[in-house]
């Protein structure tokens, strides 16, 4: 397995104040140090990262000093996490635009994902045609990630129109896009992750764990996911990739990460055996 972790839970998750007014700027945001993450990240013992996009923007003047943070704490960059409303033709442009100066400055400073979430849910509820537009508008996604030399990958996600079984099975065929589960979301959603990571095997290329009970999401180990199933799943499928831990908040950033951590080596220490 490569293990990696979001820098989210070191500040939580926001978003950028500047795209309340203007949607080219309209970014994800942690609101805590990417320095402090990257490092207690390290000390953990996982071996990459993966940030919002509003975070990795920030180093868009200072490269060189993303470069040598990965490097100091011998860090991969697996990815970048972004999204957008993508049923709205009106706004769809400003979001693409803003998705593609994310994914070159993501693939300037040798990351490997791209990953979104979104599909807006209007305020009278959601149209059939909304499916249309958000898979459309993913395949753009994909021909910028490619553009890139990045993997695309659509993330399920509570609050979209893409968080129940149903609705993914929705927009799946009606785009080439990869999947990138969150099995927590999956599970908050009304579905089992073990079930799509099976349907959806040959368009995995990518995967977020964080464990969850009563509504809650928490470290690995500390709710009821089945990731003994999913852990022996994919190593049926031969998935190569990596397994990224992406906890939204946690009263301790650091201890989060380490409890995630301590729980996946008993799974590296099976495979050893």
């Amino acid at each position: 397995m490569k293990l990696g972790y979001q820098t989210n839970t070191w500040g939580g998750v926001v978003g950028h104040p500047a795209g309340v007014t203007s949607i080219k700027d309209l970014y994800y945001l942690a609101n805590g140090s990417t320095e402090e993450a990257v490092k207690d990240i390290a000390a953990a013992g996982f071996a990459g990262i993966e940030l919002f996009d509003g975070n990795l923007m920030q180093y868009k003047e200072r490269k060189n000093e993303f470069k040598e943070l990965l490097k100091q704490n011998s860090q991969e960059f697996i990815g970048v996490y972004t999204g957008g409303n993508f049923i709205y033709p009106d706004v769809l442009e400003e979001e693409l635009l803003k998705i593609e100066e994310v994914a070159a400055l993501a693939s300037e400073l040798g990351a490997q994902h791209l990953v979104v979430g979104g599909g807006a849910v209007r305020a009278k509820g959601i149209l059939e045609s909304d499916y249309n537009d958000l898979g459309a508008a993913l395949n753009k996604v994909v021909a910028i990630a490619e553009k890139y030399n990045l993997i695309a990958s659509y993330h399920p996600h509570l609050g979209t129109n893409v968080q129940a079984p149903d609705q993914l099975d929705k927009l799946m065929p009606l785009t080439t896009i990869n999947l990138c589960p969150d099995t927590a979301h999956i599970e908050a959603g009304g579905g089992d992750p073990v079930e799509v990571i099976k349907k959806y095997a040959d368009r995995i290329k990518y995967i977020h764990f964080k464990d969850y009970e009563n509504g809650e999401f928490l470290p690995l180990g500390h709710g009821h996911q089945k990731f003994d199933e999913m852990i022996s799943l994919l190593d049926e499928l031969q998935y190569d990739g990596w397994i990224t831990v992406e906890l939204d908040s946690y009263p301790d950033p650091k201890q989060g990460a380490e409890i995630s951590r301590s729980y996946l080596a008993a799974f590296e220490k099976a495979n050893k055996a």
